[in-house]
């Protein structure tokens, strides 16, 4: 905490004529009240001036004095806004962790490696690989639809959209892949990736054992 000597002569000289215009207070001198130690304040919490760079010695102590534990810019703004103010403290706080040397080494040491990036293997034929989604909650249609289940090529982004309702089985839906999507494909369908775990058992019955259930 800041000895009330020090904040009180940096507010006596940032209000002079000649470094006032540099603090941007972005209120007005009326709103700043004097408290009985002779600091002002804005609704109780002290203004810290730009003058004398008291905003960087407020900024230190909170995130990295032998009191602190180096807190992340959050913490550290809710705990300074309870007594500090000054225009753009949320972006200076910001800022200042940004800067901590100390806080991206402990990042890095608890984040996981990141490993390569791996190429999907590409299709070589017209729906042989395809992807599946639904998009659900939907205004209900004259037939009672409310989903739509959505079917895309991998090779060559043809989607297909078919209408069907929520209460659909896994059988109903294989079924109607059966009607609708088989006979576009030249081969039979190598992989059926999914992000809904409600293709499962009899669409791998109707089709043929090769083939393989990708979930992500």
């Amino acid at each position: 905490m800041l000895k009330a000597s020090r904040i009180l002569a940096a507010q006596r000289e940032a209000v002079l004529e000649a470094n006032y215009p540099n603090e941007k207070l972005g209120v007005t001198e009326e709103q700043l009240t004097l408290s009985k130690d002779g600091i002002l304040r804005l609704n109780g919490r002290i203004w810290v001036p730009v003058y004398g760079g008291l905003r960087d010695v407020v900024l230190q102590e909170a995130h990295s004095s032998k009191y602190s534990v180096h807190p992340g810019a959050d913490k550290m703004y809710q705990d300074l806004k309870a007594n500090y103010w000054w225009i753009g403290l949320k972006k200076s706080v910001a800022t200042h962790v940004a800067k901590c040397l100390t806080c991206a080494q402990v990042k890095a040491e608890h984040q996981k490696p990141s490993g390569l990036l791996q190429q999907p293997e590409l299709p070589e034929w017209k729906w042989e690989c395809v992807t599946m989604d639904f998009i659900t909650k939907l205004p209900k249609t004259r037939k009672g639809n409310d989903t739509i289940w959505v079917i895309v090529d991998r090779l060559t982004k043809s989607a297909h959209f078919l209408p069907i309702k929520e209460t659909y089985s896994s059988d109903m839906l294989a079924q109607l892949y059966v009607d609708k999507i088989l006979p576009l494909q030249i081969r039979k369908v190598r992989q059926i990736i999914t992000k809904d775990f409600v293709i499962n058992g009899p669409i791998l019955i109707i089709m043929t054992k090769d083939l393989k259930i990708l979930k992500y």
